[in-house]
């Protein structure tokens, strides 16, 4: 498991970027923390490394936003759905076995869907407005 800590927003998304600069094509992160932890801030910066120059958002109201760059960002939000069947009923195979990366927030309701090798980061926002920010099965086993 690697461990990061940022200490603002900006930090966050520059963690971001040194992350996105090292995915392929059919990664996917899991990405798990509370409401407003910094999981599409973080989202950002991935986006920027891809090259992707659209605004990132939240996807929790469309549930899944779709991005292009130097290849596709699939960035899903399954907070509003039920559990794993509702996630299978979006279609979402072509996505996570696809050409691109795909992040998924709220991943704790459907990592029984997700092949096991995913990505898996977690955000816990402190006190402080710092984040600790930790990725667990990192193919590389390092990042920076």
């Amino acid at each position: 498991m690697l461990t990061f800590t940022t200490k603002t927003p900006e930090e966050t998304i520059a963690l971001g970027y040194k992350i996105g600069l090292l995915l392929k094509k059919g990664d996917i992160i899991a990405m798990q923390g509370t409401l407003a932890a910094g999981k599409t801030t973080i989202t950002k910066g991935i986006a920027q490394a891809l090259d992707i120059k659209d605004t990132i958002t939240s996807p929790t109201f469309c549930l899944i936003s779709e991005y292009s760059g130097k290849m596709p960002l699939y960035h899903m939000d399954v907070y509003r759905l039920d559990g794993a069947e509702d996630f299978i009923n979006l279609g979402t195979d072509d996505m996570l076995y696809g050409e691109g990366v795909s992040i998924i927030e709220w991943s704790e309701k459907i990592m029984s869907e997700l092949p096991k090798k995913t990505i898996i980061m977690n955000i816990t926002p402190k006190d402080d407005g710092s984040r600790i920010i930790t990725l667990d099965n990192w193919k590389n086993g390092e990042i920076i």
